[in-house]
């Protein structure tokens, strides 16, 4: 299967919406939340940004998420570590999405079914901002 690439949006008037997500490997939810951002990602639905680059206070990243117009984080489960990052780094967070709340429960490993993917995914472009 080919893959799309994103199209940039910088610089030509329309928002621009940066996705962070948990990526933990050793849940179904943390892989669920890593999936679905590559996904929108691939959709057009925003930009997807390094969660371990704000964590490791990357300067660039950290600036990069303050110039977003609107930054969504999917997290898998109540730690929140995805939130944290945010709330460390002192950036808002538009839309947010906790895979749990929608009902999908935390299983340990990386596997997951498509139809909670787009749980996920629908989740995500539904919240209010």
């Amino acid at each position: 299967m080919e893959q799309q690439q994103p199209s940039c949006t910088c610089g030509n008037g329309k928002t621009t919406r940066i996705i962070y997500s948990c990526s933990g490997i050793g849940s179904n939810v943390g892989q669920l939340a890593n999936a679905a951002a590559c996904r929108l990602t691939l959709e057009g639905f925003g930009s997807g940004s390094c969660l371990a680059g704000l964590g490791g206070n990357v300067d660039k990243l950290i600036g990069t998420g303050r110039e977003a117009d609107e930054r969504v984080v999917i997290d898998g489960c109540p730690v929140a570590c995805a939130k944290k990052i945010m709330d460390d780094r002192r950036l808002p967070i538009n839309r947010y999405v906790m895979i749990t709340e929608l009902g999908i429960g935390k299983t340990s490993g990386p596997v997951f079914s498509e139809s909670d993917l787009q749980t996920v995914i629908d989740a995500v472009k539904n919240v209010l901002p």
